[in-house]
């Protein structure tokens, strides 16, 4: 999984003073959960910008200066409900040596018989939770829908899982291959005209 560095600052004060005095001065406050003890910090905004607005899953590399780095993931996310501007973020520090879930896009792949057909193809999930030790994850799960014929779905246990575990139960519908309205008005027509009785000639 690729790797994002975001360069901060450890902050002393917590309250709601300081942390306001930072989202006035356009920084974000941030805290690291997961380690011996939770590490409070700040970054400015752009620092984030590749993390938060795209729909890719990416670990995080913490630098707070004076040797100290951090491995981890994104946990939780506070916006401002009108703005969208960011208020609040939540790290979870990673180890090599242990699993962790995080949630990654679904990569759609192949030509599906049933689309290329006039099917209309539905992607019921776009992400997925994954398990696996932080070199193992995966930068997305990839879904074969070259077998999907018409009313065919694609479930969580059809897609290679090779370093990785994926945390949804065995019935999880991943992408699936409704039939149209023009496919089925075409198909109803052509039964009508296989049951109408043939015209007899004069």
């Amino acid at each position: 999984m690729k790797s994002i560095t975001i360069k901060g600052s450890e902050r002393e004060s917590v309250g709601k003073v300081a942390t306001k005095a930072l989202r006035n001065a356009g920084l974000v406050p941030c805290v690291l959960y997961g380690g011996s003890q939770a590490v409070h910090f700040s970054a400015e905004v752009i620092a984030f910008k590749n993390l938060v607005y795209t729909p890719n899953a990416h670990t995080v590399v913490i630098e707070l200066g004076n040797g100290k780095s951090f491995n981890a993931v994104l946990q939780d996310i506070q916006v401002h409900p009108v703005s969208d501007k960011i208020l609040h973020i939540d790290f979870f520090q990673i180890f090599d040596d242990k699993e962790i879930t995080i949630e990654v896009p679904v990569k759609i792949i192949g030509n599906s018989k049933g689309v290329m057909a006039g099917g209309d193809l539905r992607l019921n999930n776009r992400k997925l939770k994954v398990k696996a030790l932080p070199k193992d994850l995966p930068d997305f799960v990839e879904a074969d829908i070259t077998p999907l014929d018409m009313g065919n779905k694609l479930y969580v246990t059809k897609v290679p899982t090779p370093n990785f575990k994926i945390m949804h139960p065995e019935n999880t519908v991943i992408c699936q291959v409704k039939i149209s309205r023009a496919a089925m008005k075409a198909a109803q027509e052509a039964a009508k005209a296989a049951k109408a009785p043939a015209k007899k000639k004069k």
